[in-house]
């Protein structure tokens, strides 16, 4: 799965319009290390690069310079790119593995191009799943409904489409004004509520998906939560944190974190335990939110936030069988 295929896809539109072939970029298989899993994409065009990555370093040079050049053939192709040095074909690069890479040439003369992205794009604006198919012998990609694995076959590869996580902030301080364009950018889509009409104008959230004003001790008649939603509460006050977790505990969503100080976190904790919600539920809530990185201002504690969510969200697709999108540059 591409977190990156919403820009990536809006980028083909807008080079489409204009009359510009291109070259897609994709990562169909890889062995051992390697910065970018299977599904990974670049677009390029005839100055090179447009938007999207497959790693980054000399591998991903070596692609920018085959899509060119393939880009002047008007043709497709897929090539394999060893990541470890000793190579006939050495790179420079020591993750130790190896990544096949698909050229998939697009004709801007071809109206079922045109056709083909506006369907992905609409597609991923409703969080529809789907699956892009890719055929290894450059023919124009198919888009099937319903939820695939990312698959490589003899004749394609199939990639489905990413339906984003939602994350639901309670309270629009702030840290949350921080927060929001942050995980915007790193593949969440974002709904916002807080019980003030001043801190819950959408302009203040232009990222957001929703922004709602509502009464925290009636959660449920302003929205509809999941289990697979990811919740950060950071609300205007102790009794305020208390109410929203009384209530989304009792059906717990996939991460909850709260922000504020271990004795805040023991006051609510406590007042939990005594309204009936069971100790173990309490102790999966992240509280104090986020990775222990000192953060301060409000800027700062939405990048230690968005990291304990990036890692959370890792550790729960794998969880559920995804494969890691990466295994090189971090751990």
């Amino acid at each position: 799965m591409n977190p990156d295929m919403n820009a990536v896809f809006s980028k083909i539109s807008e080079e489409l319009s204009r009359r510009h072939d291109l070259v897609l970029v994709t990562i169909t298989s890889k062995s051992g290390s390697s910065p970018r899993g299977a599904g990974a994409q670049m677009l390029v065009g005839q100055s090179g690069r447009i938007c999207g990555t497959i790693g980054g370093g000399a591998a991903e040079h070596r692609a920018e310079e085959t899509a060119q050049m393939l880009l002047q053939k008007r043709s497709s192709a897929e090539y394999r790119f060893p990541l470890h040095e000793q190579s006939e074909h050495d790179l420079g690069m020591v993750c130790g593995g190896e990544i096949s890479v698909f050229f998939q040439y697009i004709d801007s003369s071809a109206g079922e191009w045109a056709q083909l992205v506006s369907r992905v794009l609409s597609m991923l604006s409703a969080h529809q799943p789907g699956c892009l198919v890719l055929h290894l012998d450059g023919s124009i990609p198919v888009l099937l409904d319903g939820e695939m694995n990312c698959t490589r076959t003899k004749e394609a590869f199939y990639m489905p489409l990413p339906v984003l996580d939602r994350a639901v902030i309670f309270g629009g301080g702030h840290c949350t004004q921080a927060l929001v364009p942050v995980l915007s950018r790193v593949g969440f889509r974002i709904t916002v509520m807080d019980n003030r009409p001043e801190l819950s104008r959408p302009e203040l959230f232009s990222e957001a998906e929703h922004v709602v004003c509502g009464d925290y001790f009636r959660i449920g008649d302003f929205l509809d939560l999941t289990p697979s939603d990811y919740v950060v509460v950071m609300t205007n006050g102790h009794s305020h944190d208390f109410d929203v977790l009384r209530q989304i505990l009792q059906t717990p969503p996939a991460y909850v974190g709260v922000i504020g100080s271990r004795r805040k976190t023991a006051f609510v904790n406590q007042k939990l335990l005594e309204c009936g919600i069971e100790r173990e539920v309490i102790s999966r809530v992240h509280a104090p939110i986020g990775t222990a990185i000192k953060a301060v201002t409000p800027e700062e504690i939405a990048v230690s936030i968005a990291g304990e969510m990036i890692y959370e969200r890792a550790l729960l697709r794998e969880a559920a069988g995804a494969a890691a999108l990466h295994d090189c540059p971090m751990h």
